[in-house]
């Protein structure tokens, strides 16, 4: 028996009719039965013999990560380096691209219906496709180094600047739009004086916020040759250097920590 409330605050209740009902104990049904079979296919794919075992195999290789090699964190500063100019070499350019692709796409600013759409598609696919799996194509196509990580960082940058852009230009106020359309200014004049005032606060937070983001996916491109401390990593496992490990760990942590707290100054400084 659902149960409303009246406008003094009173619960009011009603019963439910036997087709709601069924339909309530069917969607009960129905969702269980999803998880069940869910859960089965889990099970059946998964080897609970190295499941069971997980805590002590994580237990011991913390073992071998302690204590960290301290030393090695001099030969980590350049690919460190390497890293932040991934970061932030690949979200300008991704910025500068999708500033363009996000007034294209904004309903209010596009120039056509289809060229709103091939914007959109853009946005899409940059957004459908990960960061690392974009380094592993430029890594084949560019070749290994920070060029690929750069374009990769880009790629991804662009379809999510270019949808919070979009959606921030299609909520702008239409009245300083039309104050200035009245005006008889031009088409470029009317986005200069009438659009852009009212979305550069939040495009410069997006923007800094997508920094932020980039920061943490350019240290894991160089496991597929993209350059940056990734590279560093993927070597000291791939040798078992467990101490070297847990210096490069420490050392990602503490930059996405110094990143995070650029960021939030940053936005507090522009919006």
């Amino acid at each position: 028996m659902p149960v409303s409330t009246s406008i003094d605050g009173l619960p009011l209740w009603q019963r439910r009719t036997s087709r709601a009902q069924w339909l309530r104990f069917g969607g009960w049904l129905a969702g269980t039965c999803l998880f069940l079979l869910c859960w089965k296919v889990i099970s059946d794919n998964t080897m609970w013999v190295f499941a069971l075992d997980a805590g002590r195999q994580g237990s011991d290789l913390i073992s071998r990560m302690l204590p960290p090699r301290w030393e090695y964190a001099s030969n980590l500063w350049q690919p460190m380096w390497d890293t932040l100019n991934i970061a932030t070499l690949g979200t300008a350019l991704g910025i500068l691209m999708a500033f363009p692709v996000a007034f294209l796409a904004a309903r209010n600013t596009t120039p056509h219906p289809l060229v709103r759409s091939l914007a959109l598609t853009v946005i899409v696919s940059s957004r459908s496709i990960n960061s690392l799996i974009w380094a592993m194509l430029l890594v084949t196509i560019v070749g290994p180094g920070v060029l690929a990580g750069i374009i990769a960082i880009a790629l991804r940058s662009i379809g999510f600047v270019g949808k919070l852009l979009y959606e921030a230009i299609e909520e702008i106020h239409p009245t300083p739009v039309e104050a200035i359309s009245a005006t008889g200014a031009s088409r470029l004049q009317v986005m200069n004086y009438g659009v852009l005032p009212q979305i550069l606060p939040a495009f410069a937070g997006i923007s800094v916020y997508r920094w932020d983001i980039n920061i943490r996916e350019s240290t894991v491109l160089g496991l597929v040759g993209a350059g940056g401390i990734g590279l560093a990593l993927n070597a000291s496992i791939n040798s078992l250097a467990w101490s070297q490990v847990s210096v490069i760990f420490a050392m990602i942590f503490a930059t996405v920590l110094i990143s995070e707290w650029i960021s939030a100054r940053v936005r507090h400084a522009m919006i």
